[in-house]
């Protein structure tokens, strides 16, 4: 029972036929013209920056979806036959076919000469194997015909680890080897399977049912797979506690054999075959299915290795004819949507019905496609090859407009004729019109053609012309090569609407509102009377050649280019525009039209059909989920690929170059870059070059950041950066510029100070002799205050003897000395004292009491905030003192005179007030000048004297009394300065 319930779980695929592909559109040939110089590529590997890294008969290879890179004997391979490549963490592993292993590291090669550590790893000439542990950073390699021993390299240092099997060890076969681990699965040759465990040394046998004509050969995940000795015949087994059941057997063709097996993360199986080509089973193991057809493709070509790369696009290496890549979004699409179709011609036009798409293709080939999936195809004229322009197609008729010939198709019968009345060459578009009628454009008119009378029923515009659209009754848009017209259908009268536009497609939004495809002006949008928009290159259109457009809602439209599809929203502000390339799944970029059917897209390619999903389109990543890698800088004669370290270089090492790669394959070599130097400026710039330039940089800090732009303008989702610092040459660093400065400024400096020296003199000298004059001029107004004062004392005495009053004048004569000794003493002086001012005062007064009697009383009053020593200018007040007394007290009758002295001190100014109660003056104006007072123009003299020799200021104010107290009120304000040369103090 237990043999027989085995045996149905055995699934045989016997002589199948699988689905021919000779090279899926799409797939992209890298080979010796795009730098990838040998004749054998072997394997293949990513590394974690995305770089695949390939080894060949010509050593080994970087590809970064732009550039292959060659490591070859020149930089240091003593061994140019690479068989495996092992990315570690900062090394890539060459194991060549002899016993030469080297490493690269930083962009140097290290091999038995120059890293000794490495003689210890003997591989012989058999096969090996090697494995890389990511998170403890270490690495096995082992031969996998001779397991004496394996090698483990870690911290740069190898380690032989000796293996002991029950087993004789050249009879082993390696199986697998799980890193983690570190557990080798192995065969015999009785195809005995068994563990072995490095750690622990213990062995453990497997339970597997094998033919002998069996020969396991690897295990992916669980999954154990076996084939014959012909190689014709495929056994899968899967690993459930320690038996391994076998689960399906797959039988080749009789001239097919493996050549290589692999297993993709979905479980479906990928097998290369030494007859050429490759075996894709669309289908994971574990619901594997034998009534589904294998997929048969590069069936021209042995492929060696098979890779997947982390974007799940798909990379072959072949034995004489490089590398094949398909990126995975189009293989799923192609894989999904055509597995009965040989999709490799150029579609130039397409157009559908409520149940089929057509196509027309660029030869008299034209197909229909179903929803079913079921695919035609037929040919409209064998006896020329003409290109489709144009479709029209409802549910009964479809119209096949070809460049030289209309072929009408009825669909119940699917028979074709071209119509005799159609002798129509050079057809541009074809139109919906009436009931059973479309509009015809070509190189001479605008025909209306009847598909069911299979007549030309009237001809509506007589040029050349390549669209149109009917918009109200009898009237329509008509496009000829450089403008566009309304027509009048029934009088075919022509008025010319918009000027210079090249119009290729027109379509109707809604009532009044329309969208025009032009050849060299993007699209536009109009009313009956003007055009309402025009979006641009420069509103995010890939490019302003619009072939067709069509509508998937009013305010949505596809358009068609040859750079790819573009979805455009119109909103109320700036239009939402979304481009779709070969990136996203399109098959080429070169797009005829599509046709909008709920949520699919049926594109027309240059490649064929593509069929893709509206939401999952809308839904991709709106970025390319990678970075640029910057891999290494040159600073002067000078590259470094470290750039985690500082990056300081000095003039004049200042011309930097960084080499970029943006490894983004889907983009197939379309790659630019975005960068600035942050800095130096905040403009980015665009560059299609890996090497970006800086020459001369100046010393300072910068940041260089760049993000890469994929096929179709998609970017990074972030930047790159690397800082680096240009450090000064000694004439370069701001105290050199600083000092030269000052050496430059300095005879300068010295120059101008010599000329302003000279006019320092001159002005000293000028002022010297100003103060000079003043002084004499000081001195002549004191020598005529003696005189003056003296003058005024002698007509006193004169009056007193005239009144024979000797006593009196006696007293006044002893007053009158002493005032005669005090004022010659003052008047030699510049300064006094307020004490002395105040005592010279008194002694004026008293004498002048003498001669006055009883007709005159004074006081004289110091506040407390006047420092009595403080300095003031010699014989100041008294001829103000004089002058009140000599024109305000004798012409008094009905009150004794009376004179007030004050000294104040306020808001940083001395002031000396002094108030007589005489008569007083007629106008606030007038000053004392107008009163012929010699003495008090002698003193306005002396205040003028004294501001230009001290910088003394002193301000005059004279101020008549109120009527009630009557008088003259004179004040002094001299303001606080303190003369270092004089000592004056205010």
């Amino acid at each position: 029972m237990k043999n027989i319930r085995h045996f149905t779980i055995i699934l045989f695929i016997i002589f199948f036929q699988p689905l021919y592909f000779s090279q899926i559109p799409g797939m992209i040939n890298y080979n010796q013209e795009d730098g990838l110089n040998c004749a054998v590529t072997y394997c293949m590997v990513q590394d974690d920056d995305g770089f695949i890294w390939i080894g060949s008969d010509n050593g080994f290879f970087r590809f970064d979806g732009v550039e292959f890179k060659n490591y070859n004997a020149k930089q240091g391979l003593k061994n140019i036959e690479v068989l495996s490549v092992l990315p570690l963490k900062n090394k890539i592993f060459i194991i060549p076919f002899l016993n030469n292993i080297a490493y690269l590291e930083k962009g140097v090669i290290y091999n038995t000469n120059t890293d000794p550590e490495l003689r210890k790893i003997k591989t012989g000439a058999g096969g090996f194997d090697a494995f890389y542990n990511k998170k403890r950073d270490e690495s096995f390699i082992f031969n996998t015909t001779d397991f004496s021993r394996i090698y483990k390299y870690k911290n740069d240092k190898v380690q032989s680890i000796p293996l002991y099997f029950n087993s004789p060890k050249d009879q082993l076969r390696l199986i697998n080897f799980d890193i983690n681990s570190q557990e080798l699965i192995l065969r015999d040759n009785n195809n005995k399977i068994f563990s072995y465990n490095i750690l622990t040394k213990k062995e453990q046998i497997f339970n597997i049912d094998t033919d002998k004509e069996e020969w396991p050969i690897q295990m992916e995940k669980n999954i154990l797979i076996s084939v014959n000795k012909k190689g014709n015949r495929i056994f899968l087994y899967r690993l459930e506690a320690n038996t391994f059941r076998k689960i399906h057997t797959i039988e080749l063709k009789k001239e097919n054999n493996v050549h290589s097996i692999y297993i993709d993360d979905d479980e479906r199986l990928l097998v290369g075959l030494n007859s050429g080509g490759i075996l894709f089973f669309n289908q994971p193991i574990s619901n594997f299915s034998p009534s589904k057809k294998p997929y048969l493709f590069l069936q021209d070509y042995v492929i060696n290795d098979i890779l997947i790369d982390t974007d799940k696009n798909m990379w072959f290496s072949s034995r004489d004819n490089g590398l094949f890549f398909i990126s995975q979004k189009f293989f799923a699409n192609y894989i999904n949507y055509f597995s009965d179709i040989k999709n490799t011609a150029n579609i130039t036009s397409i157009a559908a019905n409520s149940n089929s798409v057509f196509l027309g293709y660029n030869i008299s080939k034209a197909a229909i496609y179903s929803p079913n999936k079921k695919y035609t195809e037929f040919v409209l004229d064998h006896s020329q090859k003409n290109e489709h322009r144009a479709i029209y197609a409802n549910n009964k008729t479809v119209l096949f407009g070809q460049t030289q010939r209309v072929s009408q198709m009825d669909l119940s019968s699917f028979k074709s004729f071209a119509p005799k009345t159609l002798q129509i060459f050079n057809i541009k578009n074809i139109v919906p019109y009436l009931n059973n009628e479309v509009l015809i454009c070509n190189n001479s008119n605008l025909s209306r053609y009847n598909f069911q009378s299979k007549q030309i029923v009237g001809t509506l515009f007589n040029e050349r012309c390549y669209t149109a659209l009917p918009y109200q009754t009898d009237s329509l848009f008509v496009g000829t090569f450089k403008d566009l017209y309304k027509v009048n259908a029934k009088n075919k009268q022509k008025k010319l609407f918009l000027e210079g536009y090249y119009f290729t497609d027109l379509k109707k939004l809604k009532d009044n509102l329309y969208a025009g495809a032009t050849n060299l002006h993007g699209i536009v949008i109009f009313n009956n009377h003007k055009i309402l928009q025009q979006i641009t290159q420069a509103d995010g259109l890939a490019t302003n050649q619009i072939k067709k457009i069509d509508l998937e809602k009013p305010n949505i439209l596809w358009a068609s280019t040859n750079t790819g599809l573009i979805r455009i929203e119109l909103t109320k502000n700036k239009p939402k525009i979304n481009l779709f390339t070969q990136t996203d799944g399109l098959p080429s970029d070169k797009v005829a039209g599509c046709v909008i059917k709920k949520d699919t897209l049926y594109i027309g390619t240059s490649n064929g059909l593509g069929i893709l999903s509206i939401k999952e389109l809308l839904t991709q990543q709106k970025f390319i989920n990678k970075k640029v890698i910057i891999n290494s800088v040159i600073m002067g004669a000078r590259e470094y690929f470290d750039i985690t370290k500082n990056l300081i270089t000095e003039t004049p090492h200042n011309d930097i170059i960084f080499n970029l790669s943006f490894p983004d394959f889907t983009s197939q070599g379309k790659i630019t870059y975005r960068y600035k130097m942050e800095g130096l400026n905040d403009n980015w710039n665009i560059s299609n070059s890996s090497e970006i330039i800086y020459n001369s940089l100046p010393p300072g800090k910068y940041i260089f950041k760049v993000f890469g732009l994929g096929h179709g303008g998609k970017q990074s989702y972030t930047y790159s950066s690397v800082p680096i610092e240009i450090k000064p040459r000694f004439w370069q660093t701001w105290w050199f510029k600083v000092l030269a400065a000052l050496l430059m400024i300095l005879p300068i400096v010295f120059l101008i100070n010599i000329s302003l020296q000279k006019q320092r003199d001159k002005k000293l000298k000028k002022i010297i002799h100003e103060k000079k004059i003043a002084e004499l001029e000081l001195q002549a107004i004191k020598a005529q205050i003696n005189p003056h004062f003296i003058y005024n004392c002698l007509n006193s005495i004169q009056f007193l003897l005239y009144k024979k009053d000797y006593k009196e004048t006696e007293n006044y004569l002893d007053i009158f000395s002493q005032m005669i000794r005090k004022t010659l003493h003052y008047s030699e002086k510049t300064f006094m004292s307020v004490k002395e001012e105040t005592e010279y005062l008194s002694l004026y007064l008293n004498m002048e009491k003498l001669r006055l009697k009883d007709q005159l009383e004074y006081t004289i009053t110091i506040s407390e905030s006047v420092n009595p020593e403080w300095q003031i200018p010699s014989l100041l007040v008294q001829p103000f003192v004089e002058n009140a007394i000599k024109h305000g007290i004798p012409s008094l009758k009905d009150r004794k005179g009376k004179i007030d002295i004050y000294f104040d001190y306020s808001d940083s100014t001395l002031s000396i007030a002094i108030e007589d109660n005489g008569v007083g003056i007629q106008n606030k104006q007038e000053t004392l000048a107008k009163n012929n007072s010699f003495g008090v123009k002698l003193s306005q003299k002396r205040i003028d004297t004294f501001k230009q020799l001290f910088d003394t200021n002193v301000v005059l104010e004279i101020n008549s009394l109120s009527e009630k107290t009557h008088g003259t009120q004179i004040k002094l304000y001299i303001s606080p300065y303190e003369n270092k040369n004089t000592g004056l103090h205010h």
